[in-house]
């Protein structure tokens, strides 16, 4: 075997592993949005959570691929190897196609299921499994093609090195205006403004959730050299230090306005700090990555509280201040804190400018095209369930069984009711 061979073996099991580890974040998502949400939800989260992946493979492999890396038209979106038939030999690969194919899908898979949290416990089924299609089909791979397929922002020397704007700015954007539309869950607001906690039933779940998707992220951010080099360690420092400070900063503002370490918003401190690095972990320093980190702490607190208190959009786990805030910020962050081009470092604001650019310019694509998606879903199947689904929960409602069917849930127990 040749070096260059070995060289390819080497390059393609990496991306492979990485690949591997971004899909396990799936269940770190699932066990985050379950753990945050009410317990009556909890196999209506797992299954979205599955179904986002496995529809959303089948169309990305099929159409979004194509779109999002497929022969540039314009700037604006692919135009070739739909249905998995044709060349791909103008990206320059130098692994084998179907490696770069997993690798995108389970990329797609996130932005996809970001929206699922925030739209938790009182969105019908059959309205998030078309919002699914739609969005690995043509929302997200257009913006993919912008900026990594050979499109108009690529072109302008935009950095986002693994997706805080392309993969969870998407999905957070998706996400705002998903729940802006559907409307909060019954008992959050009150007549005359108030504001009311609805607490998730398991911050264990939340916390393992978490756990996952820290460790999947180390397949996220270094996966995305598509290659075996020296360069992964460093994007993973840059990694673990962002969201080690965002993490600590959460945990101390919260710990200073409330008068005790919140655990859920220090969690969700934790993911905007990797979602915030994620733009430019190959780009910024190790004191970069931190000084980002701590941005991202103060993003999320107020950021979520701004969402939930000013805003009044419900979202019950926190996904648009962590994936759309954080991700937008981290973006923007880069041209700021890019050891090459940064503003702190010499390089003036043109690399500033191009990021705010592509930051405005995917913020108002996802937020046009998910308006026309959830008013069109809305308008036809339906996009919310009925007050008393609602109320018996969409783990009974919409999929005819219980996550906990040996516990007593609310005062009453389905089963038990039942067997009786």
């Amino acid at each position: 075997m040749s070096s260059a061979d070995l060289s390819t073996v080497l390059d393609t099991v990496w991306v492979l592993v990485a690949a591997f580890l971004v899909f396990f974040m799936q269940a770190g998502f699932a066990m985050v949005e379950a753990g945050f949400s009410r317990a009556k939800n909890a196999s209506n989260i797992v299954m979205k959570n599955l179904m986002d992946f496995a529809i959303g493979s089948l169309v990305f492999f099929a159409f979004g691929f194509a779109f999002m890396f497929g022969k540039d038209l314009g700037g604006f979106i692919g135009t070739s190897g739909f249905l998995g038939v044709g060349g791909m030999e103008h990206l320059g690969l130098k692994i084998p196609i179907e490696a770069f194919i997993i690798f995108q899908t389970v990329f797609a898979a996130t932005a996809a299921t970001i929206v699922s949290g925030a739209m938790a416990g009182r969105t019908k089924f059959i309205a998030y499994v078309i919002y699914s299609v739609v969005v690995s089909l043509i929302i997200y791979p257009v913006v993919g093609h912008w900026a990594w397929g050979g499109g108009w922002l690529s072109k302008l020397g935009f950095i986002d090195f693994a997706g805080s704007t392309v993969v969870h700015s998407v999905g957070g954007w998706s996400a705002l205006m998903g729940a802006a539309i559907l409307g909060p869950r019954i008992g959050k607001y009150g007549k005359n403004g108030e504001v009311y906690n609805i607490p998730g039933h398991s911050i264990t779940l939340g916390a393992l959730g978490v756990f996952i998707l820290w460790f999947g992220w180390f397949g996220f951010n270094p996966g995305s050299t598509l290659a075996a080099v020296p360069d992964i360690a460093r994007i993973a420092m840059t990694t673990n230090l962002a969201a080690a400070a965002a993490a600590t900063t959460a945990m101390i503002i919260t710990w200073v306005k409330n008068g005790n370490p919140d655990v859920s918003m220090t969690l969700n401190g934790t993911l905007g700090g990797l979602v915030a690095i994620t733009a430019g972990t190959a780009a910024v320093s190790m004191w970069g990555a931190v000084a980002i980190g701590i941005i991202a702490g103060f993003v999320v607190v107020f950021g979520i509280e701004f969402i939930d208190k000013v805003l009044k959009v419900d979202d019950p786990v926190g996904a648009v201040g962590v994936h759309a805030l954080c991700g937008a910020a981290g973006t923007i962050l880069v041209g700021f804190f890019a050891t090459e081009g940064g503003l702190f470092y010499g390089g003036g604001a043109h690399l500033l400018l191009v990021q705010i650019t592509g930051v405005l310019a995917t913020a108002a694509w996802t937020l046009s095209t998910t308006f026309v998606l959830f008013k069109t879903l809305k308008a036809t199947v339906g996009l919310r369930v009925s007050k008393e689904d609602e109320l018996m929960g969409l783990d009974r409602s919409e999929h005819g069984t219980e996550a906990y069917a040996d516990f007593v849930l609310n005062g009453t127990s389905h089963s038990a009711s039942k067997a009786i």
